[in-house]
């Protein structure tokens, strides 16, 4: 839990980077610190060295899948209490399965309604 007055850091792991400004500048309006990154790679990386309160991760990602980010920050230790949430185009229920199964805490369908993701980053785990 972050300290009064403190902002949560949002970590943004989206290859498309339309999406991706939208979310950043929505969550900064909303009170949030975001960083902005657009692979698999550069999240896991990101991740270490920001120690996100919340990461919202894209499935479809071009070096790797979200899946792969949400396995690796759950194992590594300094990411084990992160709100992991999937915002992906992959809506079928063995999509849901499978990011649960990777670590992600909730599984969310683009286009996601800007209530509902507040609702879930306001949402403690």
């Amino acid at each position: 839990m972050s300290a009064v007055g403190e902002a949560q850091r949002v970590l943004v792991v989206e290859d498309d980077r339309d999406t991706a400004e939208t979310l950043r500048t929505w969550l900064v309006m909303c009170g949030y610190q975001v960083v902005v990154v657009h692979t698999s790679q550069q999240g896991i990386e990101a991740a270490r060295q920001l120690e996100p309160h919340i990461v919202l991760c894209d499935i479809g990602l071009p070096d790797s899948d979200g899946y792969v980010v949400g396995s690796v920050l759950r194992q590594g230790g300094c990411n084990a209490g992160a709100r992991l949430i999937a915002v992906t185009g992959h809506g079928e229920p063995r999509h849901r399965q499978r990011a649960l199964a990777a670590g992600f805490d909730q599984h969310l369908v683009k286009p996601v309604d800007p209530k509902v993701l507040l609702l879930e980053l306001q949402t403690r785990h």
